[in-house]
């Protein structure tokens, strides 16, 4: 079956994307990734004879997989442009299902402060202006005092 199951996507995936990688997963069933759509196909051997399960999902940022949005079950003997007609109509629902990405030119507009009725400027700032003065003061009166 896993013979079958490996021709019967490769097959798919020359169907569905120009660009694709094709690998065996972990739990001996299939995948085919297409990066250039952020989406991955996965066909396993489902309890039936001749029947396969398959699951549609994302591509995180990362290249992570995002799990599985869509499932359904297909005969493997149906063919591959049956098989592929099943597999676009779950990418369609992933594709559905995923939330739109922010614009990368667009930000979140920032939220104005409410003015409060007092000055801008604290009696923090008028110490420390008052101390500078004081400082230009000293500076000024010692150089004066240093010519006469």
């Amino acid at each position: 079956m896993s013979a079958q199951l490996r021709e019967v996507a490769s097959e798919l995936a020359d169907v569905l994307w120009r660009e694709h990688t094709v690998y065996r997963d972990r739990a001996g069933g299939v995948v085919i990734r297409g990066d250039h759509v952020q989406r991955w196909i996965s066909l396993a051997p489902s309890a039936g004879r001749d029947e396969i399960l398959l699951r549609a999902g994302r591509i995180l940022d990362g290249g992570t997989t995002a799990p599985a949005r869509s499932e359904a079950i297909a005969s493997i003997a149906a063919g591959t442009d049956e098989i592929a007609a099943v597999c676009r109509r779950l990418l369609a629902e992933a594709a559905a299902d995923a939330a739109p990405p922010l614009s990368v030119g667009k930000r979140p507009p920032v939220p104005t402060r409410k003015r409060r009725g007092r000055r801008h400027t604290g009696i923090g700032s008028w110490v420390v202006l008052l101390c500078v003065l004081a400082a230009v003061g000293y500076y000024a009166y010692s150089v004066a005092r240093a010519y006469r």
